[in-house]
């Protein structure tokens, strides 16, 4: 078993402002904000930075506009600032200890000189209809798959409910359920990304020799995240798990599974055709497959001795891997593996100890493909 921190990170991280107490209420903002906003595409030798300009009508030294986009000129975001510069082959880090003039001097070298001319995806917004000044929220390659926070949030909603009151809603604290408030909900939006964390604590099954023999509760979960920028891919990840403490870290997950689609030029199309169905699918199922699984896969022995339990292993692990997956199980619940349930279990808690998430997250995926071989 792991812990996963990602719901953990989103907690820790995000201002008042982009925590949501329904996927309802988090809907309409996103909506609100897909509605305000425009995606073009422009050559980029019509795009020009330039100094922006204060209330009293001076020129801002640290704030850069950027012209060609509407009839309005469109301040960038911090990440589309960087995007900008990465365009244009420039340092944002740099450019951004430079006075404005130098900066934008910079950025237009690169978009009119230094590169070949080839048209920029923008995704520009207004706080308000009729403002003035727009804001530039992304600046990417003219191919750019976006898939709305809107639609996406859309698609949980009508599977899931309002995040709230179904069966899948804001997780509790320690397995037991607790009053959602912007302290400790599980719906986040801004204007660069989302995420939503779910779970099925209602309909919690018993995994009989959880841990040291003994019983353990475990319930459904699963996270989605998205970007319209282009500072995250879409993704789906869903897990079993025993209980979300109230910092929001998922103890004792297993089962991971995750789909992830790039925004390219055919992203709104895979997430009609992939991530639609398999949400679906997992609002639908029930508790009672996964637990006929889990108590098959506790029942079928792996092998005679512990030679025969290596043999397993390697040939879907390294013999290293096998080993240490041995070792792990070992430390964790103070004897032998046995069965493919054991299997699992060593599985992921050799995980936890790689130190990169994708390779840790790839690795739980591989260990959970080891219940495929019950049935």
């Amino acid at each position: 078993m792991t812990t996963l921190t990602r719901a953990s990170h989103q907690w820790a991280t995000r201002p008042a402002d982009e925590r949501f107490l329904s996927l309802t209420d988090m809907r309409d903002a996103a909506c609100r904000q897909k509605r305000l906003s425009r995606s073009s595409a422009f050559p980029s030798r019509t795009l020009e930075a330039r100094p922006g300009v204060k209330d009293d009508g001076s020129e801002d030294m640290f704030g850069v506009v950027i012209d060609g986009l509407r009839e309005e000129p469109a301040a960038p975001t911090h990440w589309a600032f960087g995007q900008l510069c990465e365009l244009a082959k420039a340092p944002a880090g740099y450019l951004r200890t430079l006075p404005s003039p130098m900066a934008a001097d910079c950025i237009n070298y690169g978009l009119k000189i230094a590169r070949d001319v080839a048209d920029v995806g923008v995704l520009s917004r207004v706080e308000e209809e009729g403002a003035e000044q727009a804001i530039l929220a992304a600046a990417t390659g003219p191919n750019y798959g976006r898939i709305w926070n809107c639609d996406t949030i859309d698609a949980l909603i009508s599977r899931f409910g309002n995040g709230r009151d179904g069966a899948f809603r804001v997780p509790g604290e320690f397995g037991k359920p607790v009053p959602i408030t912007l302290d400790n909900t599980t719906l986040y939006a801004s204007d660069r990304d989302m995420f939503v964390f779910l779970a099925d604590e209602g309909h919690a099954f018993e995994v009989a020799n959880r841990r040291g023999g003994k019983p353990g509760m475990m319930s459904r979960g699963f996270f989605v995240w998205n970007s319209e920028v282009g500072s995250a891919s879409l993704g789906v990840a869903t897990f079993l798990f025993d209980y979300v403490c109230s910092n929001r870290i998922v103890w004792g997950a297993s089962q991971y599974e995750e789909i992830r689609i790039r925004h390219t030029v055919s992203g709104p199309t895979k997430f009609v055709e992939q991530v639609g169905p398999a949400l679906e699918a997992y609002a639908k199922s029930s508790t009672a497959g996964i637990e006929a699984a889990v108590k098959d896969a506790q029942a079928k022995r792996i092998g005679k001795d512990s030679d025969e339990v290596l043999d397993f292993l390697a040939k879907r692990f390294s013999k290293r891997e096998a080993a240490a997956i041995v070792l792990a199980h070992e430390s964790d619940e103070g004897r032998p593996i046995e069965t493919v349930w054991d299997a699992v279990v060593g599985a992921t808690a050799f995980a936890r100890g790689k130190e990169h998430q994708d390779v840790r997250i790839g690795f739980e995926r591989q260990a959970g493909k080891l219940l495929d071989l019950v049935g």
